[in-house]
């Protein structure tokens, strides 16, 4: 099934790599890319989980560390934020750049060795620079996994797989929920101890990540862009042998070939240019769901267990089942929403999951604030706003993957997810600290309602301006900078 690449001339390259890879059937070696690429969420579940479980531990005397509650879930969480935004902008560049395999492997280094010394803290100072950098190796990955990943996998299922990949941060969550149930048991573990056990169970995680992630392959999509068009043909021929022996019948005849200008150097002002002149619905777009989901999660969510102590007096020793509760909700979201991306479309369940989950927070909000929810009746209200907008939040990364030029890609999802996480998720655990610590409920209801309102707003933009990409090439939901071919017919600027 290998289709030659045709070279037109020294600067050019004409390929089918992109319809043969999007009409694969689903393999092993998909398996293995999800596998590789995809349970880094894990690891930044588990991080951001064991961190707001761990709050009013690291705050109590005997913690090792001299930190306030409100420091850990305002001040640690901002700075992790803000490192994974520098992160993501750091490294997406270079991903563009360099490759994804390249960046990848090394993003997950970075956050390897900044869990190591977290775990080691013995100053708040110390714990605070390596929670930036902890956020920094995880902003990286951002840009470089979801980058390999939606150029690995077949446009038929793209939309549910990225989903239910993103949504994998919650099985890491739950299992930081009850690690530090364990971690915090003081009948078990000192109290200058257990905590430092959880950041330990990270690297070990990451290290075997890393193990499985060193045979996932470049994107060959990448490859044809920067001159190894070769490669990323003998790649591709190589998968559709492995295919076509495991179901036992010949793959289709790929599409149309597109024809490149390979090793074409793109800047920033092109990026620039593209991402806000030639698609500025969808810049609004990619900037809406970033803000909506991140003051959402960073803020509100990840500030759970300090909800349950403050105002409902659960012991710190057990918000961690609290929270792992709410965790099944948010990944059962994407788990069984994600394949209704593909099939009826990405505007309404982009739109559809944002304004309802927004709705539903509004609803909570209203009954805490009346003196109507108990600590397992407030759970319950969060599983089910989260289970929407857990699908909603992870459609937010599918969305900017796929809506922006192939040499944009990974800038692409930096940009957006460094601006709107710094805007919904610095200032949001900042604003929620500071309205919670003081122990007013109407305060905190009021933190819920901001959150609520930026979902809304965020539904209401995707309405107008999501882009039906559903089943379709991501050459042709964004036709290449790079490309020499005319403009695929369902290609346009920016469609609303």
């Amino acid at each position: 099934m290998s289709e030659t690449s045709q070279t037109v001339n020294t600067e050019t390259v004409t390929t089918k790599v992109p319809a043969r890879l999007d009409r694969l059937p689903w393999s092993r070696w998909h398996w293995m890319i999800v596998i590789g690429l995809g349970t880094v969420w894990i690891l930044d579940g588990l991080e951001v989980t064991v961190v707001g479980s761990i709050a009013s531990r690291l705050s109590e005397d005997g913690s090792g560390l001299s930190i306030t509650d409100a420091q850990v879930t305002g001040l640690a969480a901002a700075l992790y934020v803000a490192g994974a935004c520098s992160g993501a902008l750091f490294f997406g560049r270079l991903t563009d750049l360099f490759g994804r395999k390249k960046l990848f492997l090394i993003t997950l280094a970075v956050y390897l060795a900044a869990t190591a010394l977290t775990a080691l803290s013995f100053s708040s100072w110390w714990f605070f620079l390596f929670r930036f950098l902890t956020g920094f190796g995880i902003g990286g990955e951002y840009a470089a996994i979801n980058s390999a990943v939606d150029e690995l996998i077949p446009s038929k299922y793209r939309g549910r797989v990225d989903l239910i990949i993103n949504g994998s941060f919650w099985l890491g969550a739950v299992a930081g929920a009850l690690l530090s149930v364990v971690a915090l048991n003081t009948e078990i573990f000192a109290p200058s101890v257990g905590w430092r056990l959880t950041f330990a169970l990270g690297v070990v995680l990451g290290l075997v990540i890393l193990l499985v992630r060193r045979h996932v392959p470049e994107s060959p999509r990448w490859m044809v862009m920067h001159g190894r068009a070769q490669e990323a043909e003998d790649l591709v021929a190589d998968v559709e042998r492995q295919v076509e022996a495991e179901t036992g019948k010949r793959l289709p005849e790929p599409g149309a070939a597109i024809t490149v200008t390979v090793g074409r150097h793109i800047g920033f002002g092109e990026i620039a240019k593209t991402v806000f002149r030639t698609y500025p619905k969808r810049a609004v777009l990619g900037l809406s769901l970033f803000v909506g989901q991140a003051f959402l999660y960073n803020a509100i969510t990840f500030g759970f267990g300090s909800i349950l102590v403050t105002f409902f007096d659960v012991s710190s020793s057990v918000t961690g089942y609290y929270f792992a509760v709410i965790a099944v909700g948010n990944f059962l979201g994407p788990l069984l929403l994600g394949r209704l991306f593909d099939t009826f479309g990405r505007r309404p369940m982009i739109s559809g999951t944002y304004i309802l989950s927004g709705l539903l927070l509004f609803g909570t909000a209203w009954l805490f604030g009346a003196g109507q929810l108990t600590a397992l009746t407030m759970t319950a209200c969060w599983c089910v706003v989260l289970f929407f907008a857990s699908a909603g939040a992870s459609s937010a990364y599918l969305t900017v993957s796929e809506i922006f030029p192939m040499e944009t890609r990974a800038m692409a999802i930096a940009f957006f997810y460094a601006i709107g996480t710094a805007a919904g998720g610095i200032s949001g655990p900042l604003i929620f600290a500071g309205l919670t610590s003081s122990g007013v409920v109407s305060d905190a209801a009021l933190a819920f309602c901001i959150g609520a309102a930026l979902m809304v707003a965020a539904g209401l933009v995707a309405v107008f301006y999501a882009v039906a990409a559903e089943g379709r090439s991501l050459e042709d939901i964004a036709t290449p900078l790079s490309a020499r071919t005319p403009e695929p017919s369902g290609a346009v600027k920016d469609p609303a």
